[in-house]
């Protein structure tokens, strides 16, 4: 079966001639190159009508084997749109073949399931973000947008690293300017993650962001510098990304756990820690999603610590945690107001919050933590960086 490359969707102007209409428009800024792969014709005409029609080069092949030939033949790809399932080679293995010979290239794979478990094999086999089916023209292009200045941010950096002595003596500030870039793609990543996370526990959706956000107000209140923020907000966004390994029977449950079931969730912590700590830049993050369930008197979970023990991130989140839940909406009951909220954490100091932080807390405006809310609430895709 041959390519189907953009100039042969059956469009009332040819695709290829709306592209070159489009770069003479822009002027002469390379067309970026983008390979759509999925085994539904329709599909692809979507993808290559939506992406050409925006300044993109389309090249859209109905499977894994076609992919892997106009890779080899075009190796100046610039990201692939795949399909989880396909006949033949589905799109993880096509994923992995990419990840192997095509190092550096991004891949955002396309699925029609709602299951955690894909997304969760697609991030570790290398994917970069991944869309639902069905999308529309914004996600499609928000989503491309992204992985595509993901992608450029890689190349960047693989070229300092070849003239690594050379970078550091001759162009310091580029250096540390390339560096900013690409902590801003593994934001980038963290976001996915989050999103994946809140698309299996819908109850809970927009509570990362949420309590993100709360958890860097008060952190700035209390005069931590930008490097603590950055690394309490990745702490707080992550908290509890050890939830994906606990079985939907406990997570999703409705009714009261089991005194099993509870220690199984409480497992979540640990299992977070064990995740998150492998990462390099994440490292001390991990502390926070290892710590985020203890309690100032020592009555918390996994390892009971008190006081100062707890990492003072995991202490202020506590508190953002707590505000966050009290005033959200849950199945079984309408959120309370920020005022109710604040009464409840004045109440819990000295046993679940630090006394010191809650003072903090407690001489700061009432309607901030609304504001804020709604701030992230109506932030856009991409919102992760609103808490920064």
């Amino acid at each position: 079966m041959q390519q189907e490359h953009v100039h042969a969707q059956q469009e009332p102007m040819p695709m290829r001639m709306a592209n070159v209409r489009d770069s003479l428009e822009a002027g002469p800024k390379r067309q970026e190159h983008i390979l759509a792969v999925d085994d539904d014709a329709p599909v692809r005409g979507v993808l290559a009508a939506m992406l050409g029609r925006n300044g993109y080069d389309v090249t859209a092949v109905a499977d894994a084997e076609q992919a892997l030939l106009h890779l080899q033949d075009d190796p100046g790809c610039d990201l692939v749109l795949a399909d989880v399932m396909m006949p033949g080679a589905d799109g993880l293995t096509l994923l992995n073949a990419i990840s192997r010979n095509h190092p550096g290239m991004p891949v955002v794979m396309l699925t029609a399931l709602h299951d955690i478990h894909v997304a969760t094999n697609a991030f570790r086999m290398g994917a970069i973000d991944y869309l639902l089916k069905p999308f529309d023209r914004a996600q499609l292009l928000d989503v491309v947008a992204r992985a595509l200045d993901h992608g450029r941010l890689l190349k960047q950096n693989a070229a300092y690293r070849q003239n690594l002595e050379q970078i550091v003596s001759l162009r310091t500030s580029s250096l540390r300017a390339a560096m900013h870039d690409l902590e801003k793609s593994y934001d980038i990543t963290l976001e996915a993650m989050g999103d994946a996370l809140d698309l299996r526990d819908a109850e809970t959706e927009g509570h990362s962001r949420r309590v993100t956000a709360y958890t860097i107000a008060l952190a700035r209140e209390m005069g931590l510098d930008p490097a603590a923020l950055r690394i309490i907000a990745r702490g707080a966004f992550l908290h509890d990304i050890g939830k994906i390994a606990t079985p939907d029977s406990i997570l999703l449950k409705r009714s009261a756990l089991t005194p099993r079931e509870t220690e199984t969730m409480r497992q979540h912590c640990v299992r977070g820690y064990e995740m998150v700590h492998k990462i390099p830049f994440l490292r001390e993050a991990s502390e926070i999603v290892y710590a985020h369930q203890e309690n100032f008197d020592g009555s918390g979970y996994p390892r009971g610590l008190r006081g100062d023990e707890i990492p003072l991130g995991a202490r202020i989140f506590s508190i953002a945690d707590t505000l966050d839940a009290i005033t959200s909406d849950r199945p079984y009951r309408k959120g309370l107001g920020f005022a109710q909220a604040r009464a409840e954490i004045a109440r819990c100091s000295g046993t679940q919050f630090d006394p010191a932080i809650v003072a903090v807390f407690l001489r700061m405006p009432l309607d901030l933590w609304s504001d804020i809310r709604k701030q992230v609430e109506h932030a856009s895709a991409g919102s992760f960086g609103v808490c920064l």
